[in-house]
Parts: structure tokens; C-alpha cells; sequence
């Protein structure tokens, strides 16, 4: 008689052997189960993520490629990988994609490293206006070890103005053009980025952490036929384990993954690779499509509900999964309202606005997002709900204990693990 199958996760076992760690994750639980989360970059992973992520392939070693592995033992897991990278290809239709990085930050420093020398010169978002810390940020090794040349949003529209992209391009001659940011809730034009790096001789990197589940889902175009390079994370609107993935055109392949390893990293995750095959899997059902077209309504009806109480999005709305909103006419700044929200139990984070008077600890603004909600099942009367309830505890302190009744009542009809998950 052969053995049980083993898998391996047991809450029970763990209880037993480590009750605090236990307990740290019961009330992990409990926090998403009586809040209401609207961190644009969170989302909840499918039950099925989360069994490959506590599987037994996080013991395998497995430097290198499929097929070209540094240890033996990796038959197994090479079949992971495989799935993985063709999996992303025919989701995104990319010609090739390296599914190893850890992080988005990893994904772009790999993808720098396979374009650029230390010095060169790179056309990327200002963080101020929308960008990240790995597009040129002086604290981040992007603005350290390369000459980052920013553009940002206009006054007037808090739009891309790509007028001026193009002239800093034309000026400053960057041997790379990233597109991409984490708070501009507008769509980019990747094909304008394109003329603009085919002009001057530049490659076009397209980091699209924030909207790839948007992509994926078909809810708004795609960047991956203009750029050269797209760098990605597999938790957001993706819906899936925290990582990075890579695409890129077959041309630059072989640098990619050279990049990735061993360049910046070593030994890749292994049941981290296999949840994000999983989630890949996921996204190429067609109720992801259904999934994604309902973040952005419901990212639309929730920044139509701020502004109808005098809280204004920036750039007038949103076409994405998240809306940015600026306090300044309420007289609240973007950290207190992080925290009058907490204390009537809904997850937000501060954010700057464009041209923000305010230090990056205090900011203007807020950034709200809806890949948790709609995972939940919210829908855009939910969302113009909870728009009201945010309202209501930044402008009401004293008012966070009426509103967390409000929070629990949509979240006894939306609460996230339940069995019909």
C-alpha cells in the first residue's frame, strides 16, 4: 500500500509548535476580514496561489534555467518554470518572458542592468508626479548609478505632458525611455512613447506593475507591443503571489535573463514560481476579464463618490484601478486622513499630488484603489458606499465608530476567504 500523499501546510501543526507565529496570522485575517482595503497595490491571492506558495518546492535550489540548472534534482521544478514562462507569453503575447525576479524593484533593476552602464542616461517619471523609487529616485540605486532625467504631469490637466518628454528626449539623448508609474490613475500612451524612443535611439522600458492585471484581463491596451522591455509585479490587479516577472522582445532575451541571473540574483523562488504559473492560469480564464473590467468601474464609481463630497481626484477621474485624491479643499492633510480612515476601518495610504507642498510623510493627497474590493465581490453601488464612508471619517474624526458599523455591514455581505472564494 503506498503512502498518504503529503502536501504540506498544517495550521494545526503550527499552532501547536509556534502558537505566536500561529496567531500572527489568525489576526492577519481578522484585519482584512474587518476593514475595508483600498491599497491600490494589494490584492487578495486565490486559495489555489496560496497552496503553491506552502508547498515543498520552496526546499529546491535551482540556479539557473530550465535545462541548465547549477543542482540536479531540478526535473521537477523545471516543469514549474516551464509552465510559468509559456503561461505569461501566450497571456501577455510576448516572445519571451523570465519569471524569476523577486520583486518589481528586482524586474527593473535586472532589466537596467541588461540596457544600461552605471552613467548612462534614462528618460523616467518623477516620483513627485506619479513614479517610482526605481525610476531615478536619489535614494534608490536607479538615481545613484545612472544620470535619470525626469519628466512629469502638467499643471493644468496633471496629465503625461509629452511635449515635454519628447523635447527632453531630443535634449538629453537617454539611451533608455521608462514608461510606467504607481499613483497617475490616467492610461499611458505606449505608442507615443514608442515614436519618441524610436526617435532619438532609445529603448522603451514599460513598467507596468500597477495596471498588468488590467492588462492581462484586457480591460485597458496592453503595453507589450511597443515596449522593448516590461517589467511587471504578480500581486496587484494580477492577482497573485508577491514577485516580478519580466517580457521582452526575443532580441533581448538572452540579456534579460543573464540579468536576472546571475547577475542580480541567485537562486530563484521556486513555490513562488509555481504560484505565479498558477496565477497566470487564473487570468486566462474568462471570468478574469469580467474581474478586471469591474475594478476599473468600481475605481470609477469610487473617485466619482469622493468628488461629489468635495474630494478631488486628480486628473478629474480615473481610467485605471486606482484614483488619486487631493484634500487640499477639505484642510486635511493625506497622513491624517490615512489615519482617521484606519481608526474607522478602512486601509488607505497618504500620497503625494503633482506639485505637492507637502513633505512625502504629510503629503496632499490620498491614493485609493479596488483590486481587494472587487476580489471581495463589491460592485460600483458598494464602491460609491464606501466612497461616502471615506468621506465621512476624514472629515469626521468623531464619527469612526458610526462608520466602522457601516464597514461591517458591507463586509458581513463581502468578506474576503470564505469558502465561495
Amino acid at each position: 500500500m503506498g503512502a498518504e500523499p503529503y502536501y504540506g501546510p498544517d495550521f494545526g501543526q503550527l499552532r501547536e509548535r509556534d502558537p505566536e507565529i500561529a496567531q500572527v496570522l489568525l489576526d492577519e485575517l481578522d484585519r482584512v476580514r474587518g476593514g475595508i482595503q483600498l491599497i491600490a497595490s494589494e490584492n487578495f491571492t486565490s486559495p489555489a496561489v496560496m497552496a503553491a506558495l506552502g508547498s515543498t518546492l520552496t526546499n529546491k535550489y535551482a540556479e539557473g534555467y530550465p535545462g541548465r540548472r547549477y543542482y540536479g534534482g531540478c526535473e521537477v521544478v523545471d516543469r514549474a518554470e516551464r509552465l510559468a514562462v509559456e503561461r505569461a507569453r501566450r497571456l501577455f503575447g510576448a516572445d519571451h518572458a523570465n519569471v524569476q525576479p523577486h520583486s518589481g524593484a528586482s524586474a527593473n533593476l535586472a532589466a537596467y542592468a541588461a540596457l544600461l552602464q552605471p552613467g548612462d542616461t534614462m528618460l523616467a517619471m518623477a516620483l513627485p508626479h506619479g513614479g517610482h523609487l526605481t525610476h531615478g529616485s536619489k535614494v534608490n540605486f536607479s538615481g545613484r548609478w545612472f544620470d535619470v532625467v525626469s519628466y512629469g504631469v502638467r499643471r493644468d490637466t496633471e496629465l503625461i505632458d509629452y511635449d515635454e518628454v519628447r523635447d527632453l528626449a531630443l535634449r538629453r539623448r537617454p539611451k533608455l525611455i521608462v514608461c510606467g508609474a504607481t499613483a497617475y490613475p490616467r492610461l499611458i500612451d505606449y505608442g507615443v512613447f514608442r515614436g519618441i524612443a524610436d526617435e532619438v535611439g532609445a529603448w522603451l522600458m514599460a513598467d507596468v506593475a500597477h495596471p498588468i492585471g488590467l492588462m492581462a484581463g484586457g480591460a485597458i491596451p496592453s503595453a507589450v507591443p511597443y515596449a522593448d522591455v516590461v517589467t511587471f509585479t504578480t500581486h496587484k490587479a494580477l492577482r497573485g503571489p508577491r514577485g516580478g516577472a519580466i517580457l521582452c522582445t526575443s532580441e533581448l532575451a538572452k540579456r534579460i535573463d543573464r540579468a536576472v541571473f546571475p547577475f542580480v540574483q541567485g537562486g530563484p523562488l521556486m513555490h513562488v514560481v509555481a504560484a505565479k504559473a498558477v496565477a497566470f492560469g487564473e487570468a486566462m480564464r474568462p471570468e478574469f476579464a469580467g474581474y478586471a473590467r469591474r475594478v476599473v468601474a468600481n475605481a470609477r464609481s469610487l473617485a466619482a463618490a469622493l468628488a461629489a463630497e468635495g474630494m478631488r481626484p486628480v486628473s478629474g477621474g480615473t481610467d485605471t484601478h486606482l484614483a488619486l485624491i487631493d484634500l487640499r479643499e477639505v484642510g486635511v492633510s493625506g497622513a491624517e486622513a490615512e489615519r482617521r480612515c484606519a481608526a474607522a476601518g478602512i486601509t488607505l495610504n497618504r500620497n503625494a499630488v503633482p506639485y505637492d507642498p507637502e513633505p512625502p510623510a504629510v503629503t496632499s493627497g490620498i491614493r485609493v484603489g479596488t483590486p481587494c474590493v472587487t476580489t471581495q465581490g463589491m460592485g460600483e453601488e458598494d464602491l460609491a458606499e464606501v466612497g461616502k464612508l471615506v468621506a465621512r471619517a476624514v472629515r469626521g474624526p468623531e464619527a469612526s465608530a458610526e462608520v466602522r458599523e457601516r464597514v461591517a455591514a458591507l463586509l458581513a455581505i463581502h468578506r474576503p476567504y470564505l469558502s465561495r472564494y
